[in-house]
């Protein structure tokens, strides 16, 4: 059965997207610890992220480091963590998250709400910051 991840990979879904290549995507989450909290994805549909090719998980790892540097020049930060929880969505990813200090990056805290229109402008600063 397809992840949601699968179904924005797809087209089904849709989603804040900052950058995309071939095999990679990388888009705004919707329940952000904070602005900028960036979900960067496999197209190819794999539940653990150990469980993807040496040669995948180089690519991976590489795609998010540019998505990186796009979210640092976008939103003031301090450094950009880096998370792997997997076991909310069955399709390897990583957390992208500006952070100021070390408790930005606590997924028990509440998320933000953000509107659409701010969404929006936030993934559109991003993309224009990666290169």
């Amino acid at each position: 059965m397809p992840s949601i991840f699968s179904k924005i990979v797809n087209g089904e879904i849709p989603a804040y997207k900052v950058a995309e290549t071939d095999d990679y995507l990388a888009f705004l989450d919707i329940n952000p610890l904070c602005k900028g909290h960036t979900l960067v994805i496999p197209k190819k549909e794999v539940d653990y992220i150990f469980d993807l090719s040496d040669n995948d998980l180089q690519g991976l790892i590489i795609f998010a480091k540019k998505v990186a540097k796009g979210i640092e020049k976008t939103i003031p930060c301090k450094r950009i963590g880096i998370a792997v929880i997997g076991l909310e969505i069955p399709h390897a990813h990583i957390h992208l998250v500006p952070l100021q200090g070390i408790y930005d990056i606590d997924f028990s805290k509440p998320k933000l709400k953000l509107p659409e229109e701010e969404m929006k402008a936030i993934a559109t600063k991003i993309a224009a910051n990666i290169i």
